[in-house]
């Protein structure tokens, strides 16, 4: 009798143990996002056109008074029709200033803001965002992985604005571990089709949430990749699509927050 109802809990437990898995990332092995931030001329140029002939949908973080949404708004408001999530990176782009950030400008540098300054023009930008795309959910990335003004956690205050927020940490993590208000990504800089190919792999292998930054595209940026790498590296994930669940950062984490 007890060896009975012990093999029926474990069936259950089993079972259940299935169920979460298969609920996991919809049925698939694993789930890709991929992020562009900055918003820059080389993601319309050299980016969407990939996307868009492979139906894969993105996230493009936009830091909103770039100079390419200022000349080409139209084509940033295409992108977001066409089933794109438009992310917030911030207004003017601020990061922490100093030895080895000399490029970052006094008037950009988060040592001279305030906690209100920043929630302030973050606010904007989600304003801006929703004149562009009329969404009002929406998912954040931290400018240069900076998480704070001074000693305070900006993104705190920030929670009802948005569903997550992206960090820069080169990890990946199983649905129960994610922060989804730090959620890790793998930078791209300069790697070959093959080294971002062994990072969605291992992400089948763990069942594990990947997330993909880029910055250049073919150029644009100094944190680039080639043309050719990231046409093969989307091409891979096209061909894989029956095991990889790939979606905007908006979609996938409200499909965490609902079973976490």
């Amino acid at each position: 009798m007890k060896k009975h109802l012990f093999g029926l809990i474990l069936l259950f437990l089993t079972g259940q143990a299935i169920a979460q898995s298969n609920q996991a990332w919809k049925g698939k092995k694993c789930s890709v996002v991929i992020t562009y931030d900055d918003a820059i001329n080389q993601h319309l140029d050299n980016a969407l056109p990939v996307l868009d002939s492979l139906g894969l949908k993105a996230t493009f973080y936009v830091t909103a008074f770039s100079s390419s949404i200022q000349t080409r708004l139209n084509e940033w408001k295409n992108l977001a029709t066409n089933g794109h999530e438009l992310g917030n990176h911030t207004l003017y782009h601020p990061c922490i200033g100093g030895p080895g950030r000399e490029w970052v400008k006094a008037e950009n540098d988060l040592r001279n803001y305030s906690v209100q300054r920043m929630l302030n023009e973050v606010r904007m930008t989600n304003l801006f965002l929703q004149a562009l795309d009329g969404k009002t959910k929406r998912t954040f990335a931290f400018t240069c992985g900076d998480m704070k003004v001074g000693d305070s956690a900006f993104i705190k205050p920030l929670k009802n604005d948005f569903i997550a927020a992206r960090a820069v940490r080169n990890e990946m993590h199983k649905l129960n571990e994610i922060d989804l208000y730090n959620v890790d990504c793998y930078m791209v800089n300069g790697h070959s089709a093959e080294q971002m190919i062994e990072w969605v792999k291992k992400a089948m292998e763990t069942q594990s949430l990947l997330v993909l930054l880029f910055h250049g595209v073919g150029g644009g940026n100094s944190l680039d990749v080639s043309i050719p790498a990231h046409r093969t590296l989307l091409q891979f994930l096209k061909r894989n699509e029956k095991d990889i669940w790939i979606a905007p950062m908006v979609e996938v984490a409200e499909h965490i927050k609902g079973l976490q």
